[in-house]
């Protein structure tokens, strides 16, 4: 009883904050299927600008990973999450602002980048942050578990947030579903305000962050592939469906947002007890399946089959990588390498938009799953050297 009882607060914690992520996240998830259709369709843009009003939010990410990082080590998980939750808020506000300019096309297109930023930087900020604080309560040797929960968080967001983005589209107007979107990282804010924080590690010297991302850039590269089949679904898979006239069209994200909970939660301990690259290397190879499996369908069902494959592959490789990525560096570079890890996702997101939205443009929507399924393709053979390299030392 007294066992149980010391766990339950530390566990407590940890919950509420995976449930701060999530309603964070849903801030983006909300966003994902309709910023396209909002572009293209109310602002008469094309998909290359549609793909860059989706994408611009993820490279924001990328370059304050590393300010994310070094704040969660100097001043705490607590206070990343707070910042990042105010400019959460903040974007969804610009790009509610882009809402009501779509009379003005250039004007509205504008702010809405404006706001995407600011999203962009505050999922950088929450995201590190909470990662960085759950590892603070949970111990390094549970940091598998911790990922796997905070991915759960996020790919439930997007599984809820992206049919629930097209109903308050529908019913509100693009306005509408931008003030729900801002309403709840305030939600969010409050929760955490409440919350005791992890004492930051002590600061000695401290490498470079280039140095950091010396050591993890393989695993880093193999998230990075991965990442490229979920943008593809993200900012595609609603206009893939469009253009092809099948029904179901919001429901790709939810088939994709299933897939990965399910192994999350079923299987979210693998990480932890086989390790990285050996969970990686199957679920690479199930996310090509997925992908290739988009690309080639003739209607809507192996298609949302595909998505929901897709989501299985995905759902073990950034807690799988990073768990990898915890033991490579000291306790007081955890945040830093994090964040520098997490931009890696980051950059697939960011560059998929807006180049996948040049290729639609020439080879139809289809393509850009072809591409994703090649993506996998190649993480999962990195994944296998990296594994043989692996054995090859210890022996």
């Amino acid at each position: 009883m007294t066992l149980q009882s010391t766990r339950d607060p530390a566990q407590a914690r940890l919950l509420l904050l995976t449930a701060v992520l999530f309603g964070s996240y849903l801030c983006i998830a909300i966003s994902l299927p309709i910023i396209p259709v909002f572009v293209t369709g109310e602002l008469g843009l094309g998909n290359v600008w549609a793909g860059l009003a989706v994408g611009i939010a993820f490279l924001s990410t990328i370059v304050t990973r590393g300010h994310a990082g070094n704040l969660s080590d100097h001043r705490g998980g607590k206070i990343a999450v707070e910042r990042g939750l105010v400019f959460y808020a903040a974007g969804a506000l610009l790009s509610l602002a882009a809402g009501l300019l779509h009379y003005t096309p250039s004007g509205a297109f504008t702010v809405l980048i404006a706001g995407r930023l600011l999203v962009g930087l505050g999922e950088s900020l929450v995201g590190v942050g909470v990662i960085a604080w759950g590892i603070g309560l949970a111990g390094p040797a549970r940091s598998g578990k911790v990922l796997a929960l905070v991915g759960a968080a996020i790919y439930g967001a997007l599984a809820i947030g992206g049919p629930l983005g097209l109903v308050l589209f529908q019913q509100t107007g693009f306005v509408g579903a931008m003030a729900v979107s801002a309403l709840l990282p305030c939600l969010g804010f409050l929760a955490v305000r409440t919350m005791v924080g992890i004492a930051p590690h002590p600061q000695a010297a401290r490498p470079s962050f280039m140095s950091v991302i010396g050591r993890i850039w393989w695993h880093g590269l193999i998230v990075c592939l991965q990442g490229i089949g979920f943008a593809a679904i993200g900012a595609f898979f609603v206009l893939h469906f469009l253009d092809r006239n099948w029904g179901y069209a919001g429901f790709g994200l939810t088939a994709f947002g299933a897939g990965f909970v399910l192994v999350r939660i079923f299987f979210g301990h693998l990480p932890d007890r086989l390790g990285g690259l050996q969970v990686a290397i199957g679920s690479l190879a199930v996310e090509a399946l997925g992908q290739l499996l988009i690309w080639a369908a003739n209607d809507p069902m192996p298609a949302l089959i595909g998505a929901f494959l897709t989501g299985l592959g995905c759902s073990m490789i950034f807690p799988a990588m990073g768990r990898e990525v915890v033991h490579l560096v000291q306790p007081q570079l955890r945040g830093t390498a994090l964040g520098g890890f997490t931009a890696f996702q980051d950059l697939a997101y960011g560059l998929t938009g807006p180049l996948a939205g040049f290729l639609a443009d020439r080879a139809g929507y289809g393509g850009v799953f072809l591409v994703g399924g090649i993506a996998a393709g190649t993480g999962f053979l990195i994944a296998l050297v990296l594994r043989w390299n692996t054995k090859a030392a210890t022996h």
